[in-house]
């Protein structure tokens, strides 16, 4: 009976919180997930209308998919009327529960213009509203050096039209990273045709102009004496508004590589500071993997080819605080997963995408068979903080976070070594060139095709 009083004095609005202004509320509810909010607004009709109001909502967003994300999507509803009836609550749901993908064909080459060639193991970044493709292998282990770029904007599904980009500089490669920082780019190492590796460290930055076009200058970083050995066909991305992470590749003589490096930009961007990263248990060595930071501290790894030519499955966490870095290996069990498929891959793409979730697609299993499958990776709700490496075994756990994602649309072929990233609103995804058709054989390069597809992946929402 009491406590069937204190839950109507509650409803009644005799409970202290009940007197607060809403802005007040509001701030409380802004400290909740999702689950919580919703319990919240199930108590009475007041905090009913308040914990499902459209202004909370879109703060939320904010708060887990960041300003820039959903600026991006209020900028892609083109009507102030739309824009202004944007459901929060019902997108939010959709975007924690996004199942199927819609691709689109954007470009293909034209006798008339000028278009990349076919390539694999390239760059491929969206920076300044524009995706900025640099190198790659072709034929017959030939390195390519040329740039090309295309501007964006907020037309995501019109046919694209390329410019190639004078720069001269970086020298020709592949196998190498590229990834943004803030409004720049910064690559690292790669593989020339000689089959030299490099260890430079250089600095993009994109303008647009009005009747030029699109230009983008490049400039070798001051990295001083201390920097990783040459490698090609690691894996790196950034993981603050000055910071990049490298792992892995394959080093001189063809050695695969374990080693975990952070270079830290200067304020003005005129030099950087690379320093290795010592951490136990860390990833083993691997080449073809992937590195793709998901929030303000998690990092994830995956994938790739060990050094047993074998092709991997693991998982792993880096953990990376202000003064304190650390690798988390997360354990599952392959058998647990839906409707599973063969996950082991090398020479995928991994993206984040919004709602802090990772987009896998493509790349070969261990019979160099190559694919074409979307899987969604879900950790963001994993607190590394709190748990011991050598204590988290997460298998029951992790199963259900990874989702195989229904394609629909344009149906890409199979491929591998492809390039992938997302625009600003982490709902569009575009996938350029790699490796397609055919089995691949270590001995037989002419078993090797190129593409030079263009496409777009949507994340399918009804709004």
């Amino acid at each position: 009976m009491a406590e069937t009083s204190t839950t109507t004095s509650f409803i009644s609005g005799s409970s202290p919180i009940a007197s607060l202004a809403t802005d007040h509320i509001f701030t409380i509810l802004l400290f909740l997930p999702m689950d919580s909010i919703l319990y919240f607004a199930m108590t009475c009709k007041k905090f009913r209308y308040l914990a499902t109001s459209d202004i909370l909502w879109e703060s939320v967003c904010r708060r887990d998919w960041g300003n820039t994300a959903v600026d991006a999507l209020k900028s892609s509803f083109h009507d102030d009327e739309q824009r202004r009836l944007i459901p929060w609550i019902t997108l939010y749901k959709q975007v924690s529960r996004v199942d199927s993908v819609c691709c689109y064909k954007l470009a293909e080459p034209d006798p008339d213009l000028n278009f990349p060639v076919p390539r694999a193991s390239h760059s491929l970044n969206f920076v300044s509203g524009c995706l900025v493709l640099f190198g790659g292998g072709y034929e017959g282990g030939r390195d390519l050096d040329d740039t090309w770029a295309v501007y964006i904007g907020n037309n995501s599904q019109n046919m694209l039209k390329w410019q190639k980009i004078q720069t001269g500089t970086p020298s020709g490669r592949f196998g190498h990273t590229c990834v943004v920082i803030e409004n720049y780019l910064v690559l690292f190492g790669g593989i020339n045709e000689r089959g030299d590796r490099h260890s430079d460290t250089w600095l993009g930055q994109v303008s647009l102009h009005e009747n030029l076009g699109i230009s983008l200058s490049w400039q070798l970083l001051d990295v001083g004496s201390t920097s990783p050995p040459p490698r090609g066909a690691h894996a790196a991305c950034c993981i603050s508004s000055r910071k990049m992470v490298i792992h892995g590749g394959i080093g001189l003589n063809g050695v695969r590589l374990d080693d975990t490096w952070i270079i830290e930009l200067s304020e003005n961007r005129c030099y950087g500071t690379w320093h290795k990263i010592v951490s136990h248990p860390s990833p083993p060595a691997r080449s073809g993997h992937s590195l793709t930071c998901i929030s303000e501290t998690q990092t994830i790894l995956f994938g790739g080819r060990g050094l047993g030519y074998e092709v991997l499955n693991d998982i792993w966490v880096l953990h990376v605080t202000e003064g304190y870095s650390k690798w988390v290996q997360i354990f599952y069990e392959l058998q647990n997963i839906p409707a599973g498929v063969s996950l082991p891959r090398v020479g995928h793409s991994a993206t984040s995408i919004i709602g802090g979730r990772l987009l896998i697609h493509g790349g070969e299993d261990s019979l160099r068979h190559r694919k074409d499958d979307f899987w969604v990776l879900d950790i963001s709700h994993i607190s590394l903080e709190k748990m011991h490496p050598t204590r988290l075994d997460s298998k029951k756990m992790l199963a259900n976070k990874w989702r195989r994602l229904k394609p629909e649309g344009y149906k890409p072929g199979c491929r591998s070594f492809h390039r992938a990233c997302v625009d600003d609103s982490g709902r569009y995804l575009y996938v350029f060139g790699g490796m397609v058709d055919g089995l691949l054989q270590p001995a037989e390069p002419v078993g090797l095709r190129f593409d030079g597809e263009l496409f777009l992946v949507e994340l399918v929402l009804q709004l």
